[in-house]
């Protein structure tokens, strides 16, 4: 069991719906990042999403894009993503963490190190967009006997005979993409969402999560409601973006958090 099982589990006996909220590491900067992400839980997140800065984001929007340009160029990487978890777990112990980004990386750290030290640093899970299933042997696996969540991506267009694929190793919850095309492109519809994850519910019993779309606390509690939870990236990037305050984000990933919890 891990962190993020368990939290699964206590929602489920509180008969609640889960709130994940992502924050691009270092951006704009290391301390402010880490600000952000300290005050996350107490504004209601369930689980933490950490992204990853990298070059080439090819499943992220402009917004997410341009996040990961700010930490680059403030000198954030792989490492110092790993040093902000260690500094998160000081003071909280419980809130899972999932790091999302993009395999060159991890690669170029070495799989086995950087399993080691993900795991020491508290990470729980690994979003890795560009690593198709065809590829669990570079990652997935070895995450998974490390003890991590390797949890995958479905989208509009996973059929259902590509569904039993995407499934076959995923772990943790099932991230389910809202629209077809990149980050914070499209807004998400409950109505268009709620018969993909009764698909996908009938072939796992993983729970599924609804990301890519999500930007207002009323669209969080319609996406919550048809699904076992929510994911808002874009919207919280863009705010911190937009030169607000990390007590002004807080509030603002509150209202979202509580649109979830409301489903």
């Amino acid at each position: 069991m891990t962190r993020i099982d368990d939290t699964f589990a206590r929602l489920k006996s509180q008969n609640k719906k889960a709130f994940v909220a992502y924050v691009m590491a270092g951006d704009p900067n290391y301390d402010t990042s880490l600000e952000l992400v300290k005050g996350m839980p107490s504004a209601g997140v369930d689980i933490i999403e950490l992204g990853l800065p990298f070059t080439d984001p090819m499943a992220d929007g402009p917004t997410i894009q341009l996040a990961g340009q700010r930490a680059l160029e403030a000198g954030m990487t792989l490492e110092k993503t790993l040093d902000l978890a260690r500094e998160f777990r000081k003071t909280d112990t419980t809130t899972p963490i999932v790091m999302m980004g993009y395999y060159n990386p991890i690669f170029s750290r070495g799989v086995d190190k950087f399993l080691v030290d993900a795991k020491d640093a508290g990470i729980d899970g690994l979003i890795v967009v560009d690593l198709p299933p065809e590829e669990d042997d570079e990652l997935c696996i070895p995450a998974q006997k490390a003890g991590l969540n390797f949890i995958r991506l479905a989208t509009p267009t996973t059929d259902d005979k590509r569904l039993p694929k995407v499934l076959q190793n995923t772990s943790g919850f099932v991230y389910y993409v809202s629209i077809t095309g990149i980050t914070g492109a499209a807004a998400a519809q409950a109505t268009d969402v709620g018969p993909e994850v009764a698909r996908i519910k009938s072939q796992t019993d993983l729970p599924i999560i609804v990301g890519f779309g999500v930007r207002t606390p009323e669209t969080a509690k319609e996406i919550a409601s048809v699904a076992d939870g929510t994911v808002v990236g874009s919207a919280i990037v863009g705010e911190l973006a937009s030169g607000k305050s990390v007590a002004e984000v807080l509030a603002f990933v509150k209202s979202l958090a509580d649109g979830a919890h409301a489903a």
